[in-house]
């Protein structure tokens, strides 16, 4: 049965991947299920078809693995691999389509700064360009000003993923950087982590999801695109 959408239809789709206990903390809140294609026991038993976001590994990605499971678990989105080289838009736009056969939305990932201003003319309408925050481990080098329409902010800290979506209309995040802190203590009180109060892992968890979701209450997320038309 299809899910049904929230009942404020410009509200940000938040997607957290982490084990159940932290997804279904996550779902009390609102948000919705992720998981990667690698490590589907972490929604198994969880709503996840045309509610959830399927991610991919950043290393050993493996296109015939992804398909797959999307066929298998019919996601709301997916996210294709990283278009690093303005020469491979091509055969990531084709697979892209391919996935896109399974699930409502896939969100590509443009890196190359070549691509930058021509990003609208060369991915198709109906899907969602991908910007990863930047951390440690990489960051999307395209300006923000490139993306102009609807945008999916992958990974990062909750405070700069709300920072960024001023610059460009974004649509749907996913966080779990709340979960690395908590383990040491620490939960994001709705600027910046630092110790909780109280302390425990549970209570970090919570006060971070209930933080973060308040990060976006006064933002009017722009629509999400056209669905292609099934021939």
């Amino acid at each position: 049965m299809k899910a049904k959408e929230p009942a404020n239809p410009h509200r940000v789709i938040q997607f957290v991947a982490h084990g159940k206990p932290v997804i279904r903390l996550a779902l009390k809140q609102g948000w919705r299920p992720a998981a990667r294609y690698t490590n589907l026991r972490d929604v198994r038993g969880l709503q996840f078809a045309n509610l959830g976001f399927l991610d991919v590994p950043w290393k050993r990605y493996r296109f015939d693995l992804h398909v797959e499971a999307v066929k298998r678990t019919r996601p709301f989105m997916t996210v294709a691999r990283d278009v690093e080289a303005a020469q491979d838009l091509e055969d990531i736009l084709r697979e892209g389509e391919q996935l896109q056969a399974f699930c409502d939305y896939v969100v590509v990932v443009p890196k190359d700064r070549r691509l930058g201003p021509d990003l609208d003319r060369l991915i198709p309408p109906h899907m969602i360009l991908g910007y990863s925050v930047p951390t440690r481990y990489g960051s999307t080098p395209i300006p923000t000003k490139y993306f102009t329409r609807p945008v999916h902010l992958l990974g990062g800290r909750p405070d700069v993923q709300r920072r960024l979506a001023d610059s460009m209309p974004v649509v749907s995040v996913d966080c779990n950087r709340f979960t690395l802190d908590a383990r040491f203590g620490d939960f994001f009180d709705g600027e910046k982590f630092r110790p909780h109060p109280r302390g425990g892992y549970l209570s970090c968890l919570r006060d971070s999801i209930r933080n973060i979701g308040n990060l976006w209450v006064d933002y009017n997320a722009c629509s999400l695109p056209s669905r292609p038309k099934v021939a």
